[in-house]
């Protein structure tokens, strides 16, 4: 599908990464909130898994429709009313400094995984690793948020703010 539907020129792929970002920010709190203060080890563990496998997926949908289907991001933003230099400037300015935080969250948060699902007991209780999983877990959420943040950001500089 050439054509999104939030109403702008951006891919389906791309609105679709676009609400997955939005959704991702509640579903994560959701789960911090369970282990830190309900203690609900097996919840975070089940929400965090389903998270990073529908992001996973999401993600590799979305870079194979961007790179294969639509031909690469430039010709995405380039369906839209043409750019000033300064709007194409300030839009791969907001797309470089997405991807510092989107390429380093998917090492961030796979090693905290693996590592989680190593060294936890099954079913998963506090112990050794707790520590250390705590120390990449919350540096793994904060990255996610940026990469969140900083995905809406490039959005909405590349498909909203083009008046």
């Amino acid at each position: 599908m050439k054509d999104g539907f939030l109403g702008n020129h951006a891919s389906f792929m791309l609105d679709a990464i676009v609400v997955a970002l939005v959704l991702l920010v509640p579903v994560l709190i959701f789960s911090l909130y369970s282990v830190k203060w309900k203690r609900r080890f097996q919840r975070h563990r089940n929400l965090q898994l389903a998270l990073a496998v529908t992001l996973l997926v999401a993600v590799f949908a979305f870079e194979f429709d961007l790179h294969w289907v639509q031909g690469g991001w430039k010709k995405v933003v380039s369906k839209g009313p043409p750019l000033s230099a300064e709007q194409a400037d300030t839009i791969r300015q907001a797309l470089r400094i997405h991807l510092i935080f989107a390429v380093t969250t998917p090492f961030l948060w796979a090693t905290t995984i693996i590592c989680a699902l190593l060294r936890f007991p099954h079913p998963p209780a506090p112990g050794k690793h707790s520590r250390l999983h705590a120390l990449l877990g919350w540096t793994s959420a904060v990255d996610l948020l940026l990469t969140s943040l900083t995905g809406l950001i490039f959005y909405y500089v590349a498909f909203i703010n083009r008046g």
